[in-house]
C-alpha cells in the first residue's frame, strides 16, 4: 500500500486466486506472496576476465538469484480499519558481491495506516524505500520493468534498497489534481555501500549502527492514470539530504551534508485501445544530481521510450529503449588519475529490452546494453552486455 512501484495482481500467480488456500487467507484478511528470480549477464564482445579481475557486471560471467516472501494482514482481528502489517524476508545471492550483496535478512517489517479515505498514509518500521520514493522501474511495475541501466545516486545517499532495509517513517499526504507529497525520514545505510552494510548488520534488524545518521527525502508526485479521455501522466521530483558523515573525495575528511535532487516524468504518447487505456507508447526522462564532493557518481540523465502491449496478442509484455548518461565526480577521478590509475570521466549507454509474460505470474526479460565507459576505474573497453532474467510471483 502507498508504494511508488506496483507488483502484479494476485491473479498473476501459479497459485489460483480461487484456491482454497488463497480464499481462506483472504477471509482472515491475510495474504502471502512469494517472489523467485534468477538473472544472468555477460559481455558479448570479449572473453570473460578472471573472476578476481572484474570491474563491472558481466565482465566475468555474472549470475544472481533471490527469493523473498511477504506476509500481510489488515488486522481485522483487532478491529482496526485502513491498517496493514507488512513483513518480508529475503535471501539474495550474487556471484560478484559488489553488485549485490549476498544476504539473508529482513527486508521489511512495518505498520501501514491510512486516514481520511487515504488522504494521509503513514508507514513506520523497517522499509525498503527503493520501491517507495522515486519510481525508477521502467513502466512502474516490478513484473514488466525492463532490463538495463538505472541511477545509483539515491543509493549513494543512503536510501534503503533491495535487499537491505532500515528503520523509516514515511508520510504521504494527498493533494488536489492527482498530486501528493511524501516525506521520508530513514536511518541511513552505510556510506561505504551495500557489502559493508550487510557485514555489520547481517539480519537487517540492527536499529542504529554506529555512525549512521538520518537521510530525509522530500518529494512531490503527480500521477494521472490513463482513462478513455486522458493519457497516463507520471511526474515526480524530490530532494534528499543525509546528516551521516561521508568522506570528502577531495580531502578525505568525513563531514555531513551529502545531498541529491531528482526529477522524472513519463507520458503516454499513444493510446490505441480505449478499452485498455494503460496500453500504448510512452516517453520518459530522468535528471539527477548529487554532491560531487561525496559521491563518485554525481550526475545521471536518462531518456526512455517504451511500449506497453507491443502486440495485441501480448497485452502484458513491455518493450523498451533506454539511453543514459552518468557523470563521474571530478574529485574522485582526479584523485585516481593522480595515483596513476586510468579512469573514465563519464559513462553513456543504450539498452534495448523486451519483457514478456510466459505464464500467469511468470515473466522473462531479455536485454542488450552497449556501454561507453563501463566503470570509473580502470579504463576498460566498451562492453555489449547481454542480460536475461526470469521471475515468478507466487
Amino acid at each position: 500500500m502507498g508504494a511508488e512501484t506496483a507488483m502484479p495482481p494476485f491473479v498473476e500467480s501459479p497459485i489460483d486466486i480461487n484456491s482454497g488456500f488463497r480464499q481462506e487467507l483472504f477471509r482472515k484478511g491475510i495474504a502471502l506472496r512469494g517472489v523467485l528470480q534468477g538473472q544472468y549477464a555477460q559481455n558479448a564482445l570479449e572473453a570473460p576476465v578472471p573472476a578476481d579481475q572484474q570491474a563491472y557486471v558481466g565482465e566475468h560471467e555474472y549470475g544472481s538469484a533471490m527469493t523473498n516472501w511477504t506476509l500481510t494482514s489488515d488486522l481485522r482481528q483487532l478491529d482496526l480499519r485502513h491498517t496493514q502489517i507488512y513483513i518480508c524476508g529475503v535471501w539474495n545471492w550474487v556471484s560478484w558481491n559488489p553488485a549485490g550483496p549476498t544476504s539473508f535478512q529482513i527486508y521489511a517489517a512495518y505498520l501501514y495506516k491510512a486516514f481520511g479515505n487515504r488522504r494521509v498514509e503513514i508507514k513506520a518500521g523497517y522499509v525498503g524505500n527503493n520501491l517507495e520514493v522515486i519510481g525508477l522501474t521502467v513502466g512502474g511495475s516490478t513484473a514488466t520493468g525492463a532490463q538495463g541501466v538505472y541511477a545509483v545516486l539515491p543509493y549513494e545517499l543512503g536510501l534503503s534498497y533491495f535487499p537491505m532495509t532500515a528503520p523509516s517513517l514515511n508520510v504521504r499526504i494527498g493533494g488536489p489534481q492527482h498530486t501528493y507529497i511524501k516525506v521520508v525520514a530513514q536511518r541511513s545505510l552505510d556510506p561505504a555501500g551495500g557489502p559493508e552494510e550487510v557485514a555489520r548488520n547481517h539480519t537487517g534488524f540492527r536499529f542504529d549502527p554506529k555512525g549512521d545518521k538520518l537521510p530525509v527525502v522530500w518529494r512531490r508526485r503527480i500521477r494521472r492514470a490513463a482513462s478513455e479521455t486522458a493519457h497516463d501522466t507520471w511526474f515526480r521530483a524530490g530532494y534528499m539530504r543525509n546528516s551521516t558523515p561521508y568522506a570528502d573525495l577531495a580531502t578525505g575528511k568525513k563531514q555531513p551534508g551529502n545531498s541529491s535532487a531528482f526529477v522524472l516524468m513519463d507520458y503516454q504518447l499513444r493510446k490505441p485501445d480505449p478499452l485498455h487505456a494503460e496500453r500504448g507508447l510512452y516517453l520518459g526522462g530522468t535528471a539527477m544530481k548529487a554532491d560531487s564532493h561525496f559521491n563518485p557518481y554525481d550526475r545521471y540523465y536518462e531518456a526512455r521510450l517504451y511500449q506497453k502491449a507491443p502486440f495485441r496478442s501480448r497485452p502484458i509484455d513491455l518493450a523498451s529503449l533506454v539511453a543514459s548518461y552518468t557523470g563521474h565526480s571530478s574529485y574522485a577521478t582526479n584523485s585516481l588519475a593522480a595515483a596513476g590509475k586510468s579512469v573514465w570521466r563519464s559513462s553513456a549507454s543504450i539498452t534495448g529490452s523486451y519483457s514478456l509474460r510466459v505464464h500467469p505470474g511468470q515473466y522473462m526479460s531479455i536485454g542488450l546494453s552497449y556501454i561507453h565507459g563501463g566503470t570509473i576505474t580502470p579504463r576498460v573497453n566498451d562492453p555489449l552486455t547481454f542480460a536475461t532474467s526470469y521471475i515468478v510471483f507466487f
